[in-house]
Formats: structure tokens, C-alpha cells, sequence
């Protein structure tokens, strides 16, 4: 064989081994990936009602040369893994089983969350998680704690039911000689979660200096959520109370003084009384 020949036949040999080399140079700088187990499907689904476990599997396939140590985790819904730290040998995949935990007293509707897979090297993938809630729509609350401090009244406000509630209030205060508060239904400028407890106050700057009065509150909410509460308070002016006092007292004690100072009318002495009554009798 000539050189020539010798030479193309190397050339070509070369080209077909990074051509054979090729793909598998690419496959390693692939990475590692996660997806849902059993292939498919872009995101996780779970769907239950509150109380429930739900259970699914995430898989992570190594596609580099060398393993990968990785953590996983759960945001936006509550999530256990079997295992949160793993090691994926090079060219394997790895099955990692997980729980979707639904909170008793969640709220039907759905919450969105991911799972996130990261390695030691900082670089992070997710998967959308969906998770629907099911069971029945309950809307109820309570107002609770109601009280008169300084000018504003104090309450608070509790979700008894398994909906997001946005509260309408109205305010209405009786005194001794008739209303002196009354002001309509309004929406509050907040929005109260299941299970969730707020305490808020009613401004209330032009309240009395002495009377006594009783509060309502009412609040109400959409899908028929209504109650009320009541307080009683007692406004008294100490401070006119303690000048009044001081003046009284002040009062008695000048009268005392002066008693003492009067001067007192000297009784007759006893001894004169006696001989005027001896020479009373001489004479008779």
C-alpha cells in the first residue's frame, strides 16, 4: 500500500471515531435532569381532600461521567421525601418516592408548588406541582374580644370555615340618651384565610366624656357568614372627678380651721353661782 493511501485511509479512520465520539461527548454534557417518573408528563398532579397523603415518585437521571450528589425539596405545598439527599451513580436514574401532605383544615381550591432538585454546585430544576383540594365550601366566621380602649374599639375577627373571607363590618354604639354611633357596612381592607385569627381596630375619636354606652359589631362575608358581638363601657372625667374632690376636701378643712379659731365665751365661774344662791337664801 502507498503512502498516499496509507494516509486517506488514517484521515478517514479519524473522522469516523469523532464521528462515533461525537454523540457521546454530548450525551455527557447533558447533565442531569429530573422529570416525573414513568415519563410523559410535564408536571406533577395530586389531588384529595384535607387530611389525605398523596403519593407520587420524581426521578433524576445522570447523564455525565461521574455521580451527582443532589437534595431535594417541596415548595408551595407540603412535601416529604423518601429520601431528600441522594447520590445518582454516572449514566443512572434514580427514583425518588414523595408525599403530598393536605392540611386538615385546608381550604378546597388549588395550590400551586414545585419540586426542586439541586446539586452541590449551586445549579437547581423543578417540576410544577398541582394540588387540588376537595371537600365542601364553608363560609363562617366569628368577632370575638370586643372592647372600648381610649378612643378606638378593639376586636378580633376568625375564619370558622374552609373559604378565604373578605369581612364586611358595620358599627353601631346606644348611650344613655340614645345612639351616638352609626356607621354602615363597609368592606375591610383585609382578607382572613381559614383557621386564621385577626385582631383589628374601629377608630373612635369623638367618643364621650361621661356616659355609658353599649357596642354591637356586626361582620359578614360572602357565602352567608354573619355574626355580632357586644361590649359595654363606662366613660367617667377623673380629672374633673379629682379637682371636685380636692375641692371638697379643701372646703371641710378651712370650716375646721375657723372652728378652731372662734373664740370661746367663758363659762361663770361655779363659786359665784354658790354664794349667790347662800345669800339668797340669808335673805329669805
Amino acid at each position: 500500500m502507498s503512502y498516499p493511501t496509507r494516509a486517506a485511509r488514517a484521515v478517514c479512520l479519524s473522522f469516523l471515531a469523532l464521528l462515533c465520539a461525537a454523540p457521546a461527548a454530548t450525551a455527557a454534557d447533558e447533565g442531569w435532569s429530573v422529570a416525573p417518573a414513568g415519563g410523559g408528563r410535564p408536571s406533577f398532579y395530586a389531588e384529595g381532600a384535607p387530611g389525605t397523603a398523596l403519593r407520587d415518585t420524581v426521578s433524576v437521571t445522570n447523564r455525565t461521567s461521574h455521580p451527582v450528589d443532589v437534595r431535594l425539596s417541596g415548595t408551595g405545598v407540603p412535601v416529604t421525601f423518601a429520601d431528600a439527599e441522594i447520590r445518582v451513580p454516572a449514566r443512572t436514574r434514580a427514583d425518588i418516592p414523595f408525599t403530598v401532605a393536605v392540611p386538615e383544615r385546608a381550604a378546597p381550591g388549588d395550590r400551586p408548588g414545585s419540586i426542586v432538585v439541586r446539586d452541590g454546585d449551586g445549579r437547581s430544576e423543578s417540576v410544577p406541582l398541582l394540588l387540588r383540594i376537595g371537600g365542601p365550601e364553608l363560609s363562617a366566621l366569628t368577632v370575638e374580644k370586643v372592647a372600648v380602649r381610649g378612643d378606638r374599639i378593639t376586636y378580633d375577627l376568625v375564619n370558622r370555615g374552609t373559604t378565604d373571607l373578605v369581612p364586611t363590618l358595620s358599627v353601631h354604639v346606644d348611650g344613655v340618651f340614645g345612639t351616638l354611633l352609626d356607621r354602615a357596612p363597609r368592606t375591610l381592607e383585609v382578607e382572613l384565610p381559614p383557621g386564621r385569627r385577626l385582631h383589628l381596630t374601629e377608630p373612635w375619636p369623638d367618643r364621650p366624656a361621661l356616659d355609658a354606652v353599649d357596642v354591637r359589631l356586626t361582620v359578614s362575608a360572602t357565602g352567608g357568614a354573619r355574626d355580632t358581638a357586644r361590649a359595654s363601657a363606662r366613660f367617667v372625667p377623673w380629672g374633673g372627678v379629682a379637682a371636685g374632690g380636692a375641692l371638697a376636701v379643701g372646703t371641710a378643712a378651712l370650716a375646721v380651721v375657723r372652728r378652731r379659731r372662734r373664740p370661746r365665751t367663758p363659762e361663770p365661774a361655779r363659786e359665784s353661782a354658790r354664794e349667790q344662791a347662800e345669800l339668797t337664801g340669808a335673805a329669805t
